[in-house]
């Protein structure tokens, strides 16, 4: 082996940071706007778009909304989207859900009319839509009733993908709900329609501004039975385990940035695609620090997202999708 002195002040990670044409040469990660999903509410009425005051930039928006969304996310390279409906009534069994001429069904509609290419995801839950605002059936004893409630999940499925949903993507945490919703797919006809489950869903104080949004805060109790404990990493790897055994397609990790170690450890464990979702909770807090301008919003956004896909997820679910990707682009410029 030949001795190799070293000459000079610089070393090798040092020189290859000199200009940014070098630093972007050599970068590890980096984001592109085909890997983000855009999250919208959609709600009923015409010429809706309602300001989320939590939430700033964001809006729930009617179906005739959906036209105007396409066209801009079409413009910044934005190539998918996740839904949530806000029904016009809720009731306990959350009916709406699975109606076929459900807000949610009448937006996938529209958007695949406007815009055939896009991606449209639908969130499969049950809490928008039920008065109880729980993500299943209760007992009455006010328990959710696990498997009751997988009957309607597969049920809100199928009335999405035939509505022209491309990914159902079910956040409800029920056990057994992947594999309930993969077969009424295909009894449906649907068999190569993916899942994208949120396998590791944290019951999590960043979910605040979402549930202001989608008007789905539980009336009484909390999530706790049926989402995972913040506290727990390990089980995640279990989680994303049983959702790949029931045939989910893609994976998801809920919270992101407070959970940047799980999607390390269920990036390592898993060779499925792997989602993760920047919460409402993380994009209020960057939009109020920026507000007051603690933080120059563009630096923090890009600087999150590229942490979150440092860490391992290939998508990122994300309400900055629309502003990153334009971000990005000027970079690329």
């Amino acid at each position: 082996m030949v001795a190799i002195t070293r000459t000079g002040k610089f070393t090798r990670t040092r020189r290859t940071r000199r200009t940014e044409s070098l630093r972007s040469l050599v970068r590890e990660t980096r984001l592109d706007p085909a890997q983000f999903i855009y999250p919208m509410f959609v709600t009923h009425g015409t010429n809706v778009r309602t300001p989320i005051d939590s939430m700033p930039g964001q809006y729930q928006l009617s179906v005739d909304q959906m036209e105007r969304e396409a066209r801009e996310l079409s413009e910044v390279g934005v190539k998918a989207v996740l839904l949530f409906g806000l029904p016009a009534d809720k009731d306990p069994e959350g009916s709406e859900a699975y109606a076929s001429d459900g807000i949610v069904q009448q937006a996938v509609r529209e958007l695949k009319r406007v815009d055939p290419s896009l991606v449209v995801v639908v969130d499969v839950c049950l809490c928008e839509y039920t008065d109880h605002g729980h993500c299943g059936l209760l007992t009455p004893t006010g328990e959710v009733d696990n498997d009751q409630s997988l009957a309607l999940l597969s049920r809100m499925a199928v009335t999405c993908a035939e509505a022209g949903a491309d990914v159902i993507a079910p956040s409800d945490m029920m056990d057994g709900r992947v594999g309930a919703i993969r077969e009424a797919l295909d009894e449906a006809g649907f068999e190569s329609l993916p899942i994208m489950a949120y396998s590791a869903k944290y019951a999590s104080g960043f979910y605040g501004p979402f549930r202001e949004a989608a008007g789905s805060t539980p009336q009484f109790g909390d999530r706790r039975g049926y989402q995972m404990d913040p506290a727990n990493g390990r089980e995640a790897r279990r989680e994303v385990a049983a959702d790949t055994d029931e045939w989910a397609d893609i994976t998801m990790v809920k919270p992101a940035l407070a959970y940047l170690d799980v999607i390390r450890d269920v990036r390592e464990h898993t060779d499925l695609p792997l989602a993760a979702y920047n919460v409402s909770g993380e994009y209020a807090m960057v939009k109020a620090a920026a507000g007051n301008n603690w933080i120059e919003e563009r630096r923090i956004v890009l600087e999150i997202l590229t942490a979150i896909a440092r860490a391992g997820a290939s998508i990122i679910i994300t309400y900055h999708a629309k502003d990153a990707a334009r971000w990005i682009r000027e970079d690329r410029a």
